[in-house]
């Protein structure tokens, strides 16, 4: 990586070891509590396999013992968790990285501040990821190719991760029945499991929007920086009154062109989707099989309002954390609402394709899509409007 030939834009090695080196130290457990934790992950995933499966009527009647799932299940620590990320950034980035080295090779001195220039990203994106590796309770990650150390499905990639340690945290944090915790978590990351398991297309849908997004980025360095520039004005506070209609947004925000904003819409409707289903499912599979379901959302909830300090609140909101929070509120009002109009089956359609995914415009107004999705299935079938 440090060769001038041959330069990484980011120096994934040393994300890691930044990540690692400055990632809080986990809760204080005994080795024999560490591994009745983990043990009991393991099969709280296996169980809440069912449970998703049953409610939500997305994988249908297997027989007796049968599995759809080959992905595999891994409780991790936050180390873990963050090789597991930089993983599938790797992936993910290697089109744009790739294009945007060629080019800086081609300028003067390219070469050296390419290699320079990695060092720098590798340290700042594991900053990034030492802040948010004591924050996720588990993830579907589901772009890492699979290898030794980091399995994956049999179609090229997508594990579940755990993470034993904050789910301890947070679980000791709010004061809840840390059985009950632990299923309640397993029942929204197995949803997510499922999704991407029971609807081929969505693990190549959501790759491809991602490379159209990155593909749309400025290429030009002087750009980037005139658009980091003004996005760390806007959170300071320092733009001039009359350019304050930026306030509010986030680092992620300031840095699109009108390509990527488009793009970005639509992530944030599938995203929102898949979050508010996950959401949904877990309280509606959690009364049956998760005793103090009520206490764990009403504290869990209250947490997620809160935050945890001035600092957290601020980095949540420069880097768009914030949207994600109102993604599991919208989502799962879109979730219900369909549901309630049109039942489970009704809901399931949006499942069929790409085009049957919400709009934003849609997740916020479920009617809308429920008078687009079904009017036209109708039409289909009674011959009367089709095609």
């Amino acid at each position: 990586m440090t060769s001038i030939g041959g330069a990484e834009m980011v120096d994934w090695n040393l994300a890691v070891a930044t990540a690692i080196r400055l990632v809080r130290p986990g809760p204080e457990v005994s080795r024999d509590e560490a591994r009745a934790v983990v043990a009991e992950l393991r099969e709280h995933a296996r169980t809440s396999e069912r449970h998703v499966r049953d409610f939500t009527r997305m994988m249908g009647a297997l027989p007796e013992g049968a599995t759809v799932h080959d992905t595999p299940v891994l409780v991790v620590d936050r180390a873990g968790w963050v090789r597991a990320n930089v993983a599938g950034f790797r992936e993910l980035l290697a089109p744009l990285l790739g294009k945007m080295r060629e080019r800086r090779g081609n300028s003067p001195g390219g070469a050296v501040f390419g290699a320079v220039g990695g060092k720098v990203t590798g340290v700042e994106l594991g900053m990034l990821l030492s802040f948010l590796a004591s924050r996720v309770l588990g993830q579907y990650e589901t772009f890492a190719p699979a290898t030794l150390d980091l399995p994956g499905s049999a179609q090229g990639g997508g594990r579940l991760l755990l993470v034993a340690p904050n789910i301890v945290h947070v679980e000791r944090e709010l004061a809840v029945n840390p059985h009950d915790f632990r299923l309640w978590v397993c029942l929204h990351e197995e949803t997510h499991r499922t999704q991407f398991t029971a609807v081929p297309w969505l693990r190549a849908h959501l790759e491809g929007e991602i490379q159209t997004f990155l593909g749309a980025t400025e290429m030009d360095p002087m750009t980037v920086l005139e658009r980091l520039r003004e996005a760390a004005q806007s959170f300071a506070g320092a733009r001039p009154d009359s350019e304050q209609g930026d306030e509010g947004r986030s680092l992620v925000d300031l840095v699109q062109t009108p390509e990527q904003r488009e793009v970005l819409a639509r992530l944030t409707a599938v995203m929102s989707l898949l979050e508010g289903h996950a959401d949904f499912v877990m309280d509606g599979v959690g009364p049956e099989v998760v005793p103090s379901v009520a206490e764990i959302r009403e504290k869990f909830q209250q947490r997620r309002a809160s935050g945890a300090g001035r600092l957290d609140a601020a980095l949540r909101k420069v880097l768009g954390l914030d949207a994600k929070m109102r993604q599991y509120r919208d989502g799962e009002r879109f979730v219900r609402a369909v549901v309630g109009q049109v039942g489970m089956e009704g809901f399931n359609r949006v499942w069929t394709s790409p085009n049957t995914l919400p709009t934003k415009a849609e997740i916020a107004k479920p009617a809308d899509w429920v008078a687009r999705v079904h009017r036209k299935g109708s039409e289909g079938r009674d011959g009367s409007e089709g095609a």
